[in-house]
Protein backbone atom coordinates (compact mmCIF):
# COMPACT_ATOMS: atom_id res chain seq x y z
CA UNK A 1 0.00 0.00 0.00
CA UNK A 2 2.51 2.44 0.79
CA UNK A 3 4.95 1.53 -2.66
CA UNK A 4 1.55 2.05 -4.39
CA UNK A 5 1.33 5.44 -2.99
CA UNK A 6 4.63 6.42 -3.97
CA UNK A 7 6.38 10.13 -2.79
CA UNK A 8 3.11 11.57 -1.65
CA UNK A 9 3.97 9.36 1.65
CA UNK A 10 6.87 8.53 4.24
CA UNK A 11 6.92 5.10 3.87
CA UNK A 12 9.95 4.78 6.49
CA UNK A 13 7.74 6.69 9.03
CA UNK A 14 4.49 5.41 8.36
CA UNK A 15 6.02 1.01 8.58
CA UNK A 16 7.66 2.60 11.85
CA UNK A 17 4.31 3.71 13.03
CA UNK A 18 3.08 0.14 13.06
CA UNK A 19 5.72 -1.26 14.70
CA UNK A 20 7.55 -2.52 11.04
CA UNK A 21 11.21 -2.00 10.66
CA UNK A 22 11.75 -0.52 6.92
CA UNK A 23 15.47 -2.22 7.08
CA UNK A 24 14.34 -5.99 7.85
CA UNK A 25 13.71 -8.23 4.99
CA UNK A 26 10.10 -9.13 4.31
CA UNK A 27 8.27 -11.52 7.01
CA UNK A 28 5.10 -13.00 5.38
CA UNK A 29 4.20 -14.10 9.70
CA UNK A 30 4.55 -10.57 10.87
CA UNK A 31 1.20 -8.58 11.69
CA UNK A 32 -0.10 -5.50 12.89
CA UNK A 33 -3.61 -5.05 14.62
CA UNK A 34 -5.86 -4.73 12.06
CA UNK A 35 -7.14 -1.06 13.70
CA UNK A 36 -3.16 -0.14 13.00
CA UNK A 37 -3.53 -1.27 9.70
CA UNK A 38 -6.62 0.71 9.15
CA UNK A 39 -5.57 3.55 10.55
CA UNK A 40 -2.29 3.48 8.37
CA UNK A 41 -4.71 3.41 5.16
CA UNK A 42 -6.55 6.37 6.50
CA UNK A 43 -3.49 7.98 7.05
CA UNK A 44 -1.93 7.21 3.70
CA UNK A 45 -5.47 8.00 1.83
CA UNK A 46 -5.79 11.41 3.37
CA UNK A 47 -2.15 12.73 1.61
CA UNK A 48 -2.77 10.92 -1.63
CA UNK A 49 -4.71 12.00 -4.65
CA UNK A 50 -7.72 9.91 -5.92
CA UNK A 51 -6.99 7.68 -2.76
CA UNK A 52 -10.38 5.26 -3.92
CA UNK A 53 -7.90 4.12 -6.49
CA UNK A 54 -5.64 2.98 -4.49
CA UNK A 55 -6.22 -0.68 -3.94
CA UNK A 56 -6.19 -0.76 -7.86
CA UNK A 57 -2.83 0.61 -8.17
CA UNK A 58 -1.23 -1.54 -5.35
CA UNK A 59 -2.87 -4.97 -6.88
CA UNK A 60 -0.67 -5.50 -9.86
CA UNK A 61 2.28 -5.11 -7.17
CA UNK A 62 1.20 -8.48 -5.43
CA UNK A 63 3.00 -11.75 -5.97
CA UNK A 64 1.84 -14.94 -5.31
CA UNK A 65 5.41 -15.16 -3.01
CA UNK A 66 4.21 -12.86 -1.34
CA UNK A 67 1.71 -14.74 0.57
CA UNK A 68 4.44 -17.39 1.39
CA UNK A 69 3.75 -21.00 1.47
CA UNK A 70 0.15 -20.11 0.63
CA UNK A 71 1.17 -18.05 -2.37
CA UNK A 72 2.91 -21.58 -3.83
CA UNK A 73 0.19 -23.56 -2.83
CA UNK A 74 -2.11 -20.96 -5.06
CA UNK A 75 0.11 -20.78 -8.01
CA UNK A 76 0.84 -24.87 -8.09
CA UNK A 77 -3.07 -25.46 -7.98
CA UNK A 78 -4.19 -27.05 -11.18
CA UNK A 79 -7.00 -24.95 -11.57
CA UNK A 80 -8.34 -21.37 -10.73
CA UNK A 81 -10.79 -23.03 -8.59
CA UNK A 82 -8.18 -25.16 -6.58
CA UNK A 83 -6.30 -22.12 -5.79
CA UNK A 84 -9.24 -20.22 -4.78
CA UNK A 85 -10.34 -23.05 -2.27
CA UNK A 86 -6.52 -23.06 -1.07
CA UNK A 87 -7.32 -19.37 -0.34
CA UNK A 88 -10.80 -19.86 1.43
CA UNK A 89 -9.24 -23.03 3.41
CA UNK A 90 -5.49 -21.58 4.66
CA UNK A 91 -6.11 -17.78 4.70
CA UNK A 92 -6.00 -18.34 8.56
CA UNK A 93 -2.06 -19.23 8.37
CA UNK A 94 -1.20 -15.69 7.40
CA UNK A 95 -4.09 -13.19 8.98
CA UNK A 96 -7.08 -13.59 11.33
CA UNK A 97 -8.91 -10.64 10.47
CA UNK A 98 -10.94 -11.97 7.60
CA UNK A 99 -11.95 -15.03 6.15
CA UNK A 100 -13.07 -16.15 2.33
CA UNK A 101 -16.16 -18.15 1.30
CA UNK A 102 -17.08 -19.64 -1.85
CA UNK A 103 -20.81 -19.82 -2.89
CA UNK A 104 -21.71 -21.82 -5.70
CA UNK A 105 -24.33 -20.21 -8.47
CA UNK A 106 -25.19 -21.40 -11.53
CA UNK A 107 -22.78 -19.87 -13.81
CA UNK A 108 -20.19 -19.72 -11.16
CA UNK A 109 -18.76 -18.64 -7.63
CA UNK A 110 -18.97 -16.06 -5.66
CA UNK A 111 -15.50 -15.51 -4.09
CA UNK A 112 -16.83 -13.82 -0.71
CA UNK A 113 -14.23 -11.37 1.50
CA UNK A 114 -15.66 -11.42 4.97
CA UNK A 115 -14.00 -8.60 7.51
CA UNK A 116 -15.93 -7.97 10.90
CA UNK A 117 -15.41 -4.42 13.10
CA UNK A 118 -17.03 -0.73 11.65
CA UNK A 119 -16.83 -0.45 8.19
CA UNK A 120 -14.55 2.57 8.07
CA UNK A 121 -12.71 3.91 5.20
CA UNK A 122 -9.74 1.64 6.03
CA UNK A 123 -11.64 -1.39 5.91
CA UNK A 124 -13.61 -0.47 2.41
CA UNK A 125 -9.37 0.46 0.96
CA UNK A 126 -8.29 -3.12 2.45
CA UNK A 127 -11.66 -5.06 1.02
CA UNK A 128 -10.98 -3.18 -1.85
CA UNK A 129 -7.36 -4.16 -2.11
CA UNK A 130 -8.00 -7.68 -1.50
CA UNK A 131 -10.58 -8.17 -4.31
CA UNK A 132 -8.02 -6.68 -6.57
CA UNK A 133 -5.03 -8.56 -5.69
CA UNK A 134 -7.19 -11.32 -6.40
CA UNK A 135 -8.42 -10.74 -9.58
CA UNK A 136 -4.32 -9.74 -10.19
CA UNK A 137 -3.09 -12.98 -9.06
CA UNK A 138 -5.62 -14.66 -11.09
CA UNK A 139 -4.30 -12.84 -14.13
CA UNK A 140 -0.27 -13.85 -13.30
CA UNK A 141 -0.65 -17.39 -12.62
CA UNK A 142 -3.75 -18.36 -15.10
CA UNK A 143 -5.75 -15.60 -17.20
CA UNK A 144 -3.49 -12.73 -18.05
CA UNK A 145 -7.21 -10.99 -20.01
CA UNK A 146 -9.24 -12.42 -16.68
CA UNK A 147 -12.39 -10.65 -15.98
CA UNK A 148 -14.84 -11.53 -13.53
CA UNK A 149 -18.37 -11.32 -14.14
CA UNK A 150 -18.97 -8.68 -11.92
CA UNK A 151 -17.95 -7.07 -8.58
CA UNK A 152 -20.09 -6.59 -5.57
CA UNK A 153 -19.11 -4.10 -2.60
CA UNK A 154 -20.89 -2.98 0.45
CA UNK A 155 -20.00 0.42 0.77
CA UNK A 156 -21.22 3.18 -1.05
CA UNK A 157 -19.90 4.04 -4.51
CA UNK A 158 -17.17 6.78 -4.99
CA UNK A 159 -17.90 10.02 -6.94
CA UNK A 160 -15.86 8.13 -9.91
CA UNK A 161 -16.48 4.47 -10.78
CA UNK A 162 -14.56 4.06 -13.89
CA UNK A 163 -10.97 3.30 -12.62
CA UNK A 164 -12.61 0.53 -10.90
CA UNK A 165 -14.76 -0.45 -14.19
CA UNK A 166 -11.27 -0.22 -16.08
CA UNK A 167 -9.42 -2.22 -14.00
CA UNK A 168 -12.10 -5.37 -12.77
CA UNK A 169 -13.02 -5.05 -16.68
CA UNK A 170 -16.75 -5.67 -15.51
CA UNK A 171 -19.79 -4.31 -14.11
CA UNK A 172 -18.82 -3.10 -10.36
CA UNK A 173 -21.77 -2.93 -8.41
CA UNK A 174 -21.71 -0.47 -4.98
CA UNK A 175 -24.34 -0.87 -2.03
CA UNK A 176 -24.63 -5.00 -2.22
CA UNK A 177 -25.40 -7.34 0.52
CA UNK A 178 -21.44 -8.43 0.48
CA UNK A 179 -18.24 -8.44 -0.96
CA UNK A 180 -17.11 -10.36 -3.71
CA UNK A 181 -15.69 -11.28 -7.05
CA UNK A 182 -18.75 -13.39 -9.09
CA UNK A 183 -15.96 -15.55 -11.39
CA UNK A 184 -17.43 -17.91 -14.29
CA UNK A 185 -17.01 -21.32 -14.35
CA UNK A 186 -14.99 -21.31 -17.54
CA UNK A 187 -12.74 -19.18 -15.34
CA UNK A 188 -12.70 -21.62 -12.97
CA UNK A 189 -11.65 -24.87 -15.05
CA UNK A 190 -8.75 -22.68 -16.55
CA UNK A 191 -4.97 -24.40 -15.32
CA UNK A 192 -2.69 -22.44 -13.81
CA UNK A 193 0.52 -22.10 -15.81
CA UNK A 194 3.01 -23.56 -12.90
CA UNK A 195 0.94 -25.98 -11.83
CA UNK A 196 2.84 -28.86 -10.22
CA UNK A 197 1.18 -31.91 -8.58
CA UNK A 198 4.00 -32.92 -6.90
CA UNK A 199 4.55 -29.64 -5.33
CA UNK A 200 1.18 -29.13 -4.48
CA UNK A 201 0.58 -32.12 -2.62
CA UNK A 202 3.95 -31.30 -0.61
CA UNK A 203 3.00 -27.87 -0.13
CA UNK A 204 -0.53 -29.09 0.93
CA UNK A 205 0.69 -31.53 3.57
CA UNK A 206 2.59 -28.66 4.48
CA UNK A 207 -0.10 -26.08 5.12
CA UNK A 208 -2.48 -29.02 6.88
CA UNK A 209 0.11 -29.59 9.25
CA UNK A 210 0.32 -25.81 10.15
CA UNK A 211 -3.31 -25.11 10.17
CA UNK A 212 -3.70 -28.27 12.35
CA UNK A 213 -1.26 -26.77 14.69
CA UNK A 214 -2.81 -23.48 14.49
CA UNK A 215 -6.02 -25.41 15.53
CA UNK A 216 -4.85 -27.06 18.40
CA UNK A 217 -3.65 -23.73 20.17
CA UNK A 218 -7.62 -23.21 19.89
CA UNK A 219 -10.65 -24.72 21.57
CA UNK A 220 -13.49 -25.20 18.76
CA UNK A 221 -15.97 -23.12 20.98
CA UNK A 222 -13.17 -20.22 20.69
CA UNK A 223 -12.70 -20.50 17.20
CA UNK A 224 -16.29 -20.53 16.46
CA UNK A 225 -17.13 -17.59 18.64
CA UNK A 226 -14.49 -15.97 16.83
CA UNK A 227 -16.08 -16.61 13.11
CA UNK A 228 -19.21 -15.29 14.55
CA UNK A 229 -17.96 -12.37 16.09
CA UNK A 230 -16.37 -11.22 12.56
CA UNK A 231 -20.04 -11.89 10.92
CA UNK A 232 -22.21 -10.17 13.09
CA UNK A 233 -21.98 -6.94 11.35
CA UNK A 234 -23.96 -8.42 8.76
CA UNK A 235 -26.52 -10.25 10.61
CA UNK A 236 -26.43 -13.43 12.90
CA UNK A 237 -24.87 -16.27 10.81
CA UNK A 238 -25.97 -19.52 10.26
CA UNK A 239 -24.31 -22.75 11.55
CA UNK A 240 -23.54 -23.51 7.65
CA UNK A 241 -21.83 -20.67 7.33
CA UNK A 242 -19.71 -20.15 10.45
CA UNK A 243 -18.91 -24.30 9.69
CA UNK A 244 -17.37 -23.46 5.95
CA UNK A 245 -15.45 -20.68 7.16
CA UNK A 246 -14.22 -23.67 10.06
CA UNK A 247 -13.48 -25.80 6.85
CA UNK A 248 -15.94 -28.76 8.32
CA UNK A 249 -19.72 -29.42 7.43
CA UNK A 250 -22.74 -27.91 9.69
CA UNK A 251 -22.98 -31.64 10.44
CA UNK A 252 -19.52 -32.29 11.70
CA UNK A 253 -19.98 -28.36 13.76
CA UNK A 254 -23.21 -30.34 15.06
CA UNK A 255 -21.87 -32.83 15.83
CA UNK A 256 -18.40 -32.02 17.74
CA UNK A 257 -20.28 -28.81 19.50
CA UNK A 258 -22.51 -31.05 20.89
CA UNK A 259 -20.00 -33.59 21.89
CA UNK A 260 -18.74 -30.68 24.25
CA UNK A 261 -22.25 -30.04 25.72
CA UNK A 262 -22.61 -26.96 23.49
CA UNK A 263 -25.21 -25.28 20.75
CA UNK A 264 -24.77 -23.02 18.11
CA UNK A 265 -27.86 -20.82 19.50
CA UNK A 266 -26.00 -20.37 22.86
CA UNK A 267 -22.83 -19.55 21.69
CA UNK A 268 -24.47 -16.85 19.15
CA UNK A 269 -26.00 -15.17 22.41
CA UNK A 270 -22.81 -15.26 24.26
CA UNK A 271 -20.77 -14.05 21.36
CA UNK A 272 -22.92 -11.26 21.18
CA UNK A 273 -22.92 -10.44 24.88
CA UNK A 274 -19.27 -10.29 24.77
CA UNK A 275 -18.82 -8.03 21.51
CA UNK A 276 -21.21 -5.47 23.04
CA UNK A 277 -19.80 -5.47 26.26
CA UNK A 278 -16.26 -5.06 24.47
CA UNK A 279 -17.56 -2.18 22.52
CA UNK A 280 -19.26 -0.43 25.03
CA UNK A 281 -16.30 -0.08 27.09
CA UNK A 282 -14.48 1.13 24.11
CA UNK A 283 -16.85 4.31 24.73
CA UNK A 284 -16.32 5.46 20.92
CA UNK A 285 -19.10 3.56 19.56
CA UNK A 286 -23.14 4.97 19.68
CA UNK A 287 -25.55 2.33 21.04
CA UNK A 288 -27.12 2.64 17.56
CA UNK A 289 -23.79 1.44 15.66
CA UNK A 290 -23.18 -1.04 18.76
CA UNK A 291 -26.55 -2.82 18.36
CA UNK A 292 -25.79 -2.59 14.41
CA UNK A 293 -22.09 -4.54 14.98
CA UNK A 294 -23.31 -6.87 17.22
CA UNK A 295 -26.32 -8.51 14.84
CA UNK A 296 -29.58 -6.39 15.28
CA UNK A 297 -31.46 -4.31 12.94
CA UNK A 298 -32.87 -2.17 15.83
CA UNK A 299 -31.54 -0.61 19.07
CA UNK A 300 -35.07 -1.51 20.52
CA UNK A 301 -34.46 -5.37 20.23
CA UNK A 302 -31.03 -4.47 21.46
CA UNK A 303 -31.60 -2.78 24.48
CA UNK A 304 -33.92 -5.32 25.42
CA UNK A 305 -31.38 -8.52 25.15
CA UNK A 306 -28.79 -6.51 26.71
CA UNK A 307 -30.68 -5.96 29.62
CA UNK A 308 -31.90 -10.13 29.54
CA UNK A 309 -28.35 -10.50 29.29
CA UNK A 310 -26.28 -8.22 32.11
CA UNK A 311 -29.42 -6.97 34.11
CA UNK A 312 -28.75 -3.27 33.41
CA UNK A 313 -29.04 -1.16 30.20
CA UNK A 314 -26.55 -0.77 27.20
CA UNK A 315 -26.33 2.96 28.74
CA UNK A 316 -26.09 1.68 32.27
CA UNK A 317 -23.05 -0.41 31.70
CA UNK A 318 -21.58 2.00 29.94
CA UNK A 319 -21.64 4.27 32.60
CA UNK A 320 -20.33 1.90 35.19
CA UNK A 321 -17.51 0.53 33.30
CA UNK A 322 -16.09 4.12 32.97
CA UNK A 323 -13.27 6.15 30.62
Amino acid sequence: MIQAAGESVDGQALLCSVGLDPDEPLDVTQMIADDAYYDLLERIAATTENAHELPLKVAPLMRPDDYGALGLAWKSAPTIRSSLERIERYCRLWTDNLTYEIRDRDDGIDFVVHRSGQRRLGMRLSNEATLASATSLIRQTSLPRFRPLSVSLIHAAPKSTSAHERYFGCPVRYGSDHDALSISNDALARSNRLADDGISRFLISHLESEIESLGADTSLEALVEREISRSLSEGVPRMVDIARRLAMSDRTLHRRLAEKKLSFKTLIDTTRRHVAENLLRIGRYTLTEVAFLTGFSEQSAFNRAFKRWTGQTPTAFREAAGP
